[in-house]
């Protein structure tokens, strides 16, 4: 005879379409989990040969290529909205030019336009991308300039392209020893006499280990932080750094490179040894706050180096402080994404009567100038065009979240204090400001930096007014202050 089992209870069966319930709703809630997705991509913005190099004050056309210039590119999604980072090997690309890649992209990729963060880096041995003046450029690009945006359009197509499910993590290592801050007080007897015949209280580049040197003027920011992303079964795709280090230099003035910033993008590749897997992984160092930093130590002697030499090591440098501590990086399966950007109007400096009387002197007749600084006349026709500019700018600030990281992008030669000040005010678990962000418009000195003058202050270098820095800072907090209480 064959036992039976009871019938359930009426109990018994509410239990069990209970469990099988919750258990349905769990499995369609996973199902419907957003999945978090990277892709990086790079796109080649090398010249011709013989077009002009910029950064120092000759315009030496390229005879030769040490190493490619790229736009560098990448895209997360969190599954319901896109972001794009995009930093180009160039120095101080204008809006313009940005802009025209960002309204395409917006329109054939559908990323928001505050999603897209470009910029570039500080190499002095790339062609220009920036019109004769910022303040005033023309309705056109010109070719290059219009390669560049073609090929950012292209590099971000392909990094969409190459989306796939990713983990991300963020982090941040130090090399102090590579930042020194370049604007310096000297002894009273050391000639501060700028090219407008006034007296500045602190000198850029002072001469190396001289004994008028007193102190810097302000601080170094040493860290350099980064993003870092990898696919689901932890192969490297894309590394985005963040140093407030100018660029090295040691490049012969004819060659083409993308100084320190593509040297490292190879470096912590070849430590991650991710630079032979498909698709190919992306390092990219992006330019933080070094307005006032360079890599010169003006308190020791100089020494005798190899063209690329300092900028080998400066990379390996940082790219060893970033791989160390990237091995103890918790990457995450998610993170939410967001981004905000306005514009801001900024009123330009303006040649007061007196200043536009000794240029106009000096230009007439350069002979007779008052010869107490060697850049004079440079300065004299400087004076004339911030003159004949616009009396306001309109320039993009913004910022965007990856995550519980914060990261401004100001069109700026920021300096490291302001960048300091923005970590230090910022709602989220680290942040760091990219310089040059949507285009260039000289430096962005602080008011109390313009009072003690110095080259990074002059009409001319710097063209806008005095309180423009705090303005912009007040700006990014905002922003970052509604992404982070946006959830």
């Amino acid at each position: 005879m064959t036992s039976r089992m009871p019938p359930p209870t009426i109990g018994a069966c509410l239990l069990l379409a209970a469990a099988l319930a919750l258990g349905g709703i769990s499995a369609h809630a996973e199902e419907d989990a957003p999945v978090f997705q990277a892709g990086a991509a790079k796109s080649n913005i090398t010249p011709e040969l013989g077009l002009t190099l910029v950064g120092g004050w000759g315009s030496p056309r390229a005879e030769h290529v040490h190493d490619e210039l790229w736009a560098r590119c990448l895209v997360l999604d969190d599954g319901s909205s896109q972001l794009a980072l995009v930093i180009i090997d160039n120095l101080g690309a204008a809006r313009e030019v940005f802009e025209n890649a960002r309204q395409r992209l917006t329109g054939k990729a559908g990323i928001p336009a505050e999603h897209i963060v470009m910029a570039s880096t500080h190499t002095h041995s790339a062609p220009s991308a920036r019109p004769s003046n910022t303040l005033d450029p023309p309705a056109d690009l010109n070719e290059y300039q219009q390669f560049i945006a073609d090929r950012i359009v292209d590099g971000v197509q392909r990094a969409i392209n190459n989306l796939e499910p990713a983990r991300i993590g963020w982090g941040a290592g130090e090399a102090p020893d590579q930042v020194f801050n370049r604007r310096w007080f000297m002894d009273d007897d050391f000639d501060l006499t700028n090219p407008f015949g006034e007296v500045d209280q602190v000198r850029m580049n002072p001469p190396r280990n001289h004994e008028a040197l007193v102190e810097p003027a302000g601080p170094t920011d040493p860290e350099i932080a980064f993003l870092a992303v990898e696919s689901a079964d932890g192969r490297p795709i894309a590394l985005l750094a963040n140093y407030s280090l100018h660029y090295v230099g040691g490049v012969p003035s004819n060659h083409v490179s993308a100084d320190y910033f593509g040297m490292f993008a190879q470096e912590i590749g070849r430590l991650l040894k991710a630079d032979t897997g498909h698709p190919p992984f992306v390092g990219i160092m992006s330019n933080g706050t070094s307005g006032d930093i360079n890599n010169i130590n003006f308190q020791a002697p100089s020494p005798q180096r190899e063209p690329y030499e300092q900028i080998n090591r400066v990379a390996s440098i940082a790219a060893g402080a970033v791989y160390k501590a990237y091995q103890t990086v918790e990457f995450q399966d998610w993170a939410k994404l967001d981004g905000r950007k306005s514009e801001l109007t900024l009123d330009v400096r303006k040649p007061d009567e007196a200043t536009l009387e000794r240029a106009r002197a000096i230009l007439d007749d350069p002979d007779e100038a008052p010869g107490d600084h060697s850049r004079e006349e440079t300065y004299a026709r400087r004076t004339m065009q911030m003159h004949e500019s616009p009396d306001e700018v309109d320039i993009w600030v913004q910022a965007v979240r990856v995550g519980d990281v914060g990261i401004a992008a100001i069109p700026f030669e920021v300096f490291a204090e302001t960048g300091l000040e923005i970590k230090d005010k910022s709602p989220f678990e680290q942040a760091f400001t990219i310089s040059f962000g949507n285009g260039g418009y000289g430096y962005l000195p602080p008011p109390r930096q313009h009072e003690l003058g110095g080259y990074e202050t002059w009409l001319g270098t710097s063209r806008v007014e005095v309180d423009s820095e705090p303005r912009i800072v007040d700006s990014i907090l905002e922003k970052l202050e509604a992404m982070a209480d946006n959830g």
